[in-house]
């Protein structure tokens, strides 16, 4: 009740910070147009705090995610902007502090009683209020540009070379997509063109690292038909997330959370993947053959649950001349499997997403996932070793990308 508590003083205070600068830029328009610009301004304030206490109420609803996702979405979109903003009225601020300061101590004494120039009040800059407003506003008419970016599939095709790929695996096409994200899509027609475009790739085995759900089995139902439609000739594989846990919903019993993961392994099955829980199979072409090896989510964060087994996974490859891990989590590759796995040639995962918002230019790559994950989106080297990290095919929390789009990978091994 007190961190509520402390929270919502906190975030009222903000508003009313932020007013001041409001009321500095609105000052010449006429007192109708002011008042009408306060109740608005305080009407939104309060819906973004109602929003966001009710978050965890809204995130357990059965009904539809545009109805669970766009209004929270909208909300933090609000917050985001009012923070950024408020670094500007800071800097007004520290700027009228200094002045103030200079002023007070360089004016010459003043007789008693009457208070001298340097103690008047300083005014708020309009050019630093429109500034931060302006900034703010940007940055919130982004995140609801970033609506339209959904299903923005973009296929990025990426050649790998190894020393020690067998003859009869160079060429070799992968289809990598991860982070389904299933419980946030609202609409079947784009997805299924985002599984026409994996199929047209023409891929030889298909890949899937993780988090097929954001938390419920049966958000797969409505899309089971629509991702059994995945083929390649060498199969389609498929790993666990973090969110296939279920450990960020709220469930009436151990039992029922269990009961939740045993249905998304058989989903797995009914919809013709090979779900990989701590094992390898053997990829064979032309008499030779590759390991691929599929762990359980394992993190080399403190905050995420790590429920694999590498080891184990590992065991039945380890004779392979090349070999393929499928981890979700990037960070399992810095924390364990460069040290003690050396000969896992290339690691696949996903889980960052980007961020689902970021810069990517052919010179410059920029998201604030980076400050979290040192390998955050696309292709990695370590010496011999390669870590590819996919966008991730859907989305969650945010309805929408900005900058980072949803990626389908087409990996050709040379």
């Amino acid at each position: 009740m007190v961190p509520i508590l402390l929270f919502i003083v906190i975030l009222f205070f903000l508003d009313l910070y932020i007013y001041q600068a409001v009321k500095t830029v609105t000052a010449d328009l006429k007192p109708a147009t002011r008042q009408i610009v306060t109740i608005l301004y305080w009407i939104v304030s309060a819906a973004t705090l109602f929003t966001i206490m009710a978050m965890p109420w809204l995130r357990n609803q059965p009904s539809s995610p545009a109805l669970r996702m766009y209004p929270i979405a909208i909300m933090l979109g609000i917050l985001i902007a009012k923070l950024l903003s408020v670094s500007f009225f800071v800097v007004d601020d520290l700027r009228r502090a200094i002045q103030w300061v200079y002023q007070y101590f360089s004016s010459p004494a003043s007789p008693a009683g009457v208070v001298a120039k340097s103690g008047e009040a300083i005014s708020r800059s309009t050019f630093l209020s429109w500034l931060g407003l302006g900034v703010g506003g940007s940055i919130f008419g982004t995140l609801l540009y970033g609506f339209k970016n959904q299903y923005n599939y973009q296929v990025r095709e990426v050649k790998m070379v190894f020393k020690n790929l067998p003859a009869a695996f160079r060429g070799l096409k992968i289809a990598h997509i991860s982070d389904i994200h299933s419980g946030s899509f609202m609409d079947k027609a784009e997805v299924l063109k985002g599984i026409e475009t994996i199929n047209n790739l023409s891929p030889d085995v298909i890949l899937f690292t993780g988090d097929l759900v954001n938390d419920r089995a049966l958000e797969m139902e409505p899309y089971t038909g629509i991702f059994s439609q995945l083929s390649a000739p060498m199969g389609v594989y498929s790993t666990l997330g973090n969110h296939d846990y279920g450990d960020y919903a709220q469930w009436n019993s151990k039992e029922e959370k269990e009961q939740n993961l045993e249905k998304l392994k058989q989903t797995h099955a009914l919809m013709g993947w090979k779900l990989l829980m701590d094992e390898s199979v053997l990829l064979e072409k032309n008499g030779e053959k590759i390991g691929l090896i599929g762990v359980q989510n394992i993190s080399g964060k403190a905050s995420f649950h790590s429920y694999g087994n590498l080891e184990k996974a590992y065991r039945d490859s380890a004779s392979m001349p090349f070999k393929i891990l499928m981890s979700h989590d990037p960070s399992h590759w810095d924390a364990a499997v460069r040290k003690q796995y050396p000969d896992i040639d290339l690691t696949l995962s996903g889980h960052t997403h980007g961020m689902q918002f970021g810069v990517e230019l052919p010179w410059f790559k920029w998201s604030p996932v980076q400050w979290m994950y040192r390998q955050w989106a696309g292709l990695y080297e370590e010496g011999e070793q390669k870590l590819y990290v996919n966008r991730g095919f859907g989305f969650i929390g945010y309805p929408g990308r900005v900058g980072i789009l949803p990626e389908i990978t087409l990996i050709e091994l040379a």
